[in-house]
């Protein structure tokens, strides 16, 4: 089969991808080794942030205020590009937009203000929570908090669903249980090998989250981190109100951080006790350990949880780069590539970030300024 391009991986980054690239007319094959929408996409409790996983100001400090800034705005495009399409298309996934807060409980409330002016001065909005505001719009004893607007959540598995129906209205062909075993180059394109058949395309979209085994070689640039999740029962009014948090995205200052939201049925959603990559004899201890963690500290954190029911628990799989961002773009080990990697908490908000400038890449040489800030080569400068 030969396509114009191939994109491997069918979570919500590669759904996004195909389905810009076929919306422009691109004729798309998309590769899934499994089954689409699983993974980190299915274990993902979808906040879609436009805040980076970085504070602005450890970006403004490695990067400088411009190139920070050009960041921040691209997580909000990202945020509004997905709202906008997710809506266009029509797709049911309980999408709804939520202000983000970000606290400090413990003696960081010194350092968050500084965040916030920073964030202020850069022209970024958000309110500041004192520690009565705090408390009143989350039940969180805390020492402050940023408030902003413009986040939103939804149901990640549905997402991406409907975005690979709709990919497959515009002419896009999904091949599930198609593992890429090799792919070979040429200055004409690429030969992507699977068990089932082989696919030319002008260009390879990588989109699997880390390296692969096929992409071995990439794997130092990433940390593997597992991420665990505990969904409460659904909670009753008077319920939801002792523990008094709102409809907001919520995440600490903590590294790892911790985040929660509700869920259209009235569950909560307690993430974070996120810990390295571990082997497999390990991991069934570890998500057990980390399940009591992380239900301790959500009781400490919001004390009416105590006795709530968690009636679903399980554990994500991500990649995180040294500042929390993508790589997105060329590699120059792998000629006709383009890469849409390592997203950190922000897979889907930079998910269709990569998906826009990939798209224009591929076309019109793509905006320059732009993809070197997501470089695979942006750590040695």
């Amino acid at each position: 089969m030969r396509a114009d391009v191939v994109v491997v991986g069918g979570g919500i980054t590669g759904a996004g991808i195909a389905h810009a690239f076929a919306d422009a007319g691109v004729k798309v094959a998309l590769l899934e080794s499994n089954l689409v929408a699983h993974g980190s996409t299915a274990a993902s409790t979808a906040l879609l942030m436009q805040e980076t996983d970085e504070d602005f100001r450890g970006l403004e400090k490695r990067y400088g205020r411009s190139r920070a800034e050009r960041l921040w705005e691209l997580g909000r495009m990202g945020v509004r590009d997905v709202i906008a399409t997710l809506r266009q298309l029509r797709i049911d996934c309980d999408l709804t937009e939520r202000d983000a807060v970000y606290f400090t409980k413990g003696e960081r409330g010194d350092d968050l203000f500084e965040e916030y002016q920073r964030r202020c001065a850069a022209g970024l909005a958000a309110t500041w929570l004192d520690e009565a505001a705090l408390f009143a719009d989350t039940g969180i004893a805390g020492q402050g908090a940023i408030r902003t607007h413009g986040s939103a959540q939804l149901d990640p598995y549905r997402a991406c669903m409907g975005l690979l129906h709709a990919a497959t209205r515009k002419g896009a062909g999904i091949f599930e249980r198609s593992a890429v075993e090799r792919i070979d180059t040429s200055r004409d394109g690429v030969v992507i090998h699977t068990r089932g058949g082989r696919l030319s395309a002008q260009r390879a979209i990588v989109a699997t989250g880390y390296a692969t085994p096929v992409f071995a070689p990439l794997a130092g640039r990433f940390r593997m981190m597992h991420t665990y999740v505990l969904a409460t029962r659904p909670l009753r009014a008077h319920e939801r109100r002792a523990v008094g948090l709102g409809e907001l995205l919520l995440w600490d200052t903590r590294r790892p951080y911790h985040y929660a939201r509700w869920t259209k049925d009235r569950r909560l959603l307690l993430g974070g006790s996120d810990r390295p990559l571990l082997p497999p004899s390990r991991r069934q201890r570890a998500f057990a350990s980390s399940r009591r963690r992380l239900r301790e500290y959500y009781e400490t954190l919001l004390p009416a949880l105590q006795g709530i029911d968690i009636e679903y628990a399980w554990e994500g799989l991500f990649a995180r780069t040294p500042d929390g961002l993508p790589y997105i773009g060329t590699h120059r080990r792998y000629p006709r590539h383009l890469f849409a990697l390592g997203y950190g908490g922000n897979g889907m908000t930079f998910g269709f970030v990569a998906a826009r400038l990939l798209l224009d890449a591929f076309l019109n040489g793509g905006n320059q300024d732009d993809l070197r800030l997501f470089r695979f080569g942006r750590f040695r400068n």
